[in-house]
């Protein structure tokens, strides 16, 4: 059997890996002149970040963390997760739900008793079923919590209305708090959650981009980089995939790329097809590096949703990480700012975008002084974020359905066009081996 893969991220790599080891002839055709994706990382002046956004290794799957911690042997640091919420200038424990008792008092009290309240009118059967993502949040956590943090820090990270977007996706994701958790909060007795996440690894050397290059080891020659996909066209037994320049002949198609990059290259797409492409809602991400002399605060990673503190959703420590992503005496910052093309952060210039991150980490005393900077980068990724809005079933459905006729399997976040983590896309190519055998 004959494969071809389109994308060589983590998704397009793992499955041509996982084809490989089963007998394939595969060939992986990367756009870029580097594999990775959104797991690309950038070391510059002895700074070593991830430009798709900060990752790191865990996962409920002991299947595939056991795979990611094995295929980087030894390349692998351990952490505890201390992770913070930048609350009314405080460091307020995460999740928020179990640093209740880090609030001010009167907020403290306003999401112990609405959660409270909400849960006793959930049992009566007083509150009706959400029917979008703003009501799931308030139908789980109440309004305190709702409107101190969830509703700001989604709707800062999704750059959409919560209102609109669909709630489908996140049971399992953001797990539902147990009431003795919330109480025990709210007094001061210690709790966690996420538990999941509480340990974490991250690659030594080389940042995320390393566990993508250690997968990919064994099916580096068949890796085909500066391949942009123009075409791709039925023919007898299989697919012909083309760059304009040269023809790829397989008998299996998997496309791990975007379906908005996919659908133009196929012939003979329909308009409600198009349409059903064209509704999918995505974020792209603009990625800040900052290199400091000096130290940075011991958190792994810190959620901020005040708009008024900055545009970015997430600050990470990457020098945290790992001691040899930042020379000797010195720590990293990534900024994460969520965008869409023809909003404000899209037309802004890197460089003020950089001049706007340094400045509102100085003053909320993150950086003690601009001083203290002697590095800044930026990287932007057009895909980032799947957004499920409140017609994304309908619409997912109609391209899945029209890819699964023409005989190309989706594997991945964005060709399958869902929120997967790293853990996930991992799971989705080795069910997709699997099933292929």
């Amino acid at each position: 059997m004959k494969s071809a893969v389109l994308g060589g991220g983590l998704t397009g790599v793992t499955v041509a890996r996982l084809l490989h080891e089963q007998g394939d002839n595969v060939t992986v055709l990367e756009r870029d002149g580097t594999i990775g994706g959104l797991c690309r990382s950038r070391t510059q002046n002895g700074f070593t970040f991830d430009t798709g956004g900060s990752h790191i290794i865990f996962s409920r799957d002991t299947e595939v963390l056991s795979f990611m911690l094995s295929v980087l042997a030894g390349n692998a640091d351990r952490r505890k997760r201390n992770t913070k919420i930048l609350y009314k200038g405080r460091y307020v424990k995460y999740p928020f739900e179990n640093g209740l008792y880090q609030l001010p008092d009167e907020d403290r009290f306003f999401c112990l008793n609405e959660f409270v309240k909400n849960l006793i009118a959930v049992e009566k059967g007083e509150v009706p079923p959400p029917e979008n993502f703003a009501e799931w949040i308030v139908h789980t956590f109440g309004r305190g919590i709702a409107d101190c943090y969830m509703l700001p820090y989604n709707e800062k990270i999704w750059n959409y209305p919560a209102e609109r977007m669909s709630h489908h996706w996140v049971e399992g994701r953001i797990p539902r708090p147990p009431v003795e958790d919330i109480i025990r909060s709210a007094v001061g007795i210690e709790t966690e959650g996420y538990t999941h996440q509480a340990v974490f690894s991250y690659p030594v050397e080389g940042g995320i981009e390393a566990l993508v290059r250690a997968i990919a080891e064994p099916v580096l020659p068949a890796v085909r980089t500066g391949f942009s996909v123009a075409s791709v066209r039925e023919e007898e037994g299989g697919f012909a995939v083309s760059d304009g320049k040269e023809t790829v002949h397989a008998d299996r198609l998997v496309s791990t790329i975007p379906l908005q990059n996919l659908l133009p290259c196929l012939a003979d797409v329909p308009a409600e097809v198009q349409a059903a492409c064209d509704a999918l809602r995505y974020n792209s991400l603009c990625s800040v590096f900052i290199g400091l002399e000096g130290s940075v605060p011991d958190i792994s990673w810190l959620y901020v949703p005040d708009p008024a503190t900055g545009l970015f959703n997430r600050i990470s420590f990457p020098s945290n990480y790992s001691t040899a992503v930042a020379p000797p005496d010195h720590a990293s910052i990534l900024a994460e700012i969520t965008y869409n093309d023809g909003d404000a952060v899209s037309q802004m210039t890197d460089a003020d975008v950089i001049e706007h991150t340094v400045g509102s980490l100085v003053a909320a005393g993150i950086i003690p002084s601009r001083d203290n900077v002697v590095y800044t980068g930026v990287a932007r990724e057009k895909f980032a974020y799947v957004v499920y809005d409140t017609e994304y079933l309908r619409n997912i459905e109609i391209v899945r359905t029209f890819c699964r006729e023409k005989g190309i399997d989706l594997v991945g976040r964005f060709s399958q066009f869902e929120y997967l983590n790293m853990d996930g896309c991992i799971r989705s190519a080795l069910d997709f081996a699997r099933a292929s055998r």
